[in-house]
């Protein structure tokens, strides 16, 4: 019986409402000030939460009428190509070296860092390009989450 309606596809659909369901869960304990633009910690993981279990039901429901993937038929793809784990590797290290180097060198250097590190190992062509588009979103980011969310990030050897 288990055979006729279950697929791989339904199963990455419950995954995705259950996910949902944790976060909107796990959400509702969350208890801090709003931040100056009124929004308060709970907004977004709400609003991502509250995304994935409205996906998640249509995609559940899509998958119980019938619905499955399209198979792979983009030219950008070699479906037949090995993974590629040296970038794996890669930037799976440049995530691990942030995340011990972030107290140390504050969000603003270690974020700029990351940025452009991936950039260069996902092949970005001009590397300066790339420095100071990292050095922005560094900084963007830095004032986004510390002034306009209210939530504290390290400063590290900065002195802000």
């Amino acid at each position: 019986m288990i055979g006729r309606w279950w697929r791989p596809e339904l199963g990455l659909a419950v995954v995705v409402l259950v996910l949902g369901v944790l976060v909107v869960v796990g959400t509702l304990d969350v208890s801090a000030a709003a931040s100056q633009l009124g929004i308060g910690p709970r907004f977004f993981p709400m609003l991502v939460g509250g995304a994935m279990v409205v996906v998640g039901l249509f995609y559940v429901a899509d998958v119980l009428r019938g619905g499955h993937g399209d198979p792979e038929e983009s030219e950008d793809v070699d479906a037949e190509a090995p993974a590629d784990w040296r970038s794996v590797g890669l930037v799976s290290g440049i995530f691990l070296a942030f995340a011990a180097l972030l107290d140390l060198l504050g969000w603003i250097i270690g974020a700029s860092l990351l940025f452009f590190a991936l950039s260069v190992v996902l092949g970005a062509e001009h590397r300066l390009r790339a420095a100071v588009v990292a050095v922005v979103l560094g900084v963007a980011t830095y004032l986004l989450f510390v002034k306009g969310l209210g939530v504290s990030l390290p400063g590290g050897v900065l002195p802000l």
